[in-house]
């Protein structure tokens, strides 16, 4: 009775911390957007070339072996008739989704989406419901090398996810970031030394090895509904479950198109989503980065093939969260902890909960390390 009197107390103690002082009120409450996209009842319909990949079952290796059938006036003509479905269709052609996407953003009409629009952008989803959900390509990506996807956390949407703020954050901002990174030489020996902030993480320091040669293309994922504010939903796992399916769909269309296996940068709530979606993706690395938890005890509960990485810098606000899981508030342990053995990522120049991307800190020249393959 007196340990359940202790749980309840920390439980009571997260719901505090992660409220703020405005309490609950301070986060509206969010409903998921799930399900296929816009305009799937017309694509349906559409008889014109056979029967069209249903966008609710079709397995996303399905849809790219449905592609690879036509020929260039089909694939053309369904762009032009079904941009929102053939843009969030994971398995459909890259060049292809990009030119859909276009279309899709333009028909909305909306100001707020007008520059996803512009020819130099890479939309690889657009998604109007809601908030509005994007995932943006900054690079080649018909010819990396190497794939990462960044995950963010709360407070993104379609609208925001290339805001104006503070440099090299929000989404669009830390992808651009990484993929200026990874342009730059790694010198040999270990990226950054020193300790994460909760103590050293089993693993050691990034470390150099063998170059592995090739471009590296960045996605910023702002493809799930994620919490508003610090409210109920930001502690608890219902949009967060939402949003690994969305994922876990994502790098399948990924695979399918013949792209390498991803690393996945996971952001703050982002790091729930990726903790959720870990054993159902094919990432090569998984990194938490500023994380509330990842709804598992130990990296090894993730059953993941990835390799797990994370960091926390000493003066993130995440770290005053506590890490406990209790009827369901609350994400479980701390990814930066010793026991939960994932691989430490240095991040001691980090300010800030927003700071991981910042060019010339430990964290981002890690992050670029991982990214491109360089270590052991």
């Amino acid at each position: 009775m007196r340990r359940f009197g202790r749980t309840l107390v920390t439980a009571a103690l997260a719901v505090t911390v992660v409220g703020g002082t405005a309490g609950w009120a301070s986060g509206e409450s969010q409903s998921a957007v799930t399900g296929p996209p816009p305009g799937t009842a017309a694509w349906r319909a559409d008889t014109a070339y056979g029967p069209l990949p249903d966008p609710a079952t079709a397995t996303p290796h399905e849809v790219a072996r449905f592609f690879a059938g036509l020929d260039d006036a089909a694939r053309t003509a369904l762009v032009r008739t079904h941009p929102l479905v053939v843009g969030n269709l994971d398995g459909a052609p890259v060049p292809l989704r990009y030119e859909a996407n276009r279309l899709a953003v333009v028909a909305t009409g909306e100001a707020r989406y007008a520059s996803l629009a512009a020819p130099d952008r890479r939309i690889l989803a657009f998604d109007p419901r809601g908030r509005g959900q994007v995932a943006e390509v900054f690079g080649d990506l018909e010819h990396a090398a190497h794939v990462s996807v960044i995950v963010p956390g709360s407070d993104n949407d379609a609208t925001s996810h290339d805001a104006r703020r503070a440099p090299h954050t929000g989404p669009a901002g830390m992808a651009r970031a990484l993929r200026t990174a990874t342009e730059t030489p790694l010198a040999d020996g270990p990226v950054a030394g020193g300790s994460v902030a909760g103590g050293p993480v089993a693993a050691g320091p990034v470390a150099a090895g063998p170059v592995a040669a090739g471009p590296v293309a960045v996605i910023a994922w702002t493809g799930y509904t994620t919490p508003v504010g610090v409210g109920l939903d930001a502690a608890d796992g219902r949009l967060a479950a939402a949003g690994a399916l969305r994922l876990a769909r994502f790098t399948a269309g990924l695979d399918a198109v013949g792209a390498p296996d991803p690393v996945l940068f996971c952001h703050s709530y982002g790091s729930v989503v990726c903790g959720l979606a870990a054993r159902h993706t094919d990432a090569a690395d998984i990194v938490a980065l500023g994380s509330p938890g990842m709804r598992a005890d130990t990296a090894d509960d993730l059953r993941t093939g990835a390799r797990v990485w994370a960091g926390r810098g000493p003066s993130d606000w995440i770290a005053d969260v506590p890490n406990v899981s209790f009827a369901g508030i609350g994400h479980g342990a701390d990814p930066t902890s010793a026991a939960f053995g994932a691989r430490r990522v240095p991040a001691a120049d980090v300010r800030g909960h927003a700071g991981y991307f910042t060019p010339g800190t430990q964290s981002l020249a890690a992050f670029a390390a991982i990214a491109k393959g360089e270590v052991r």
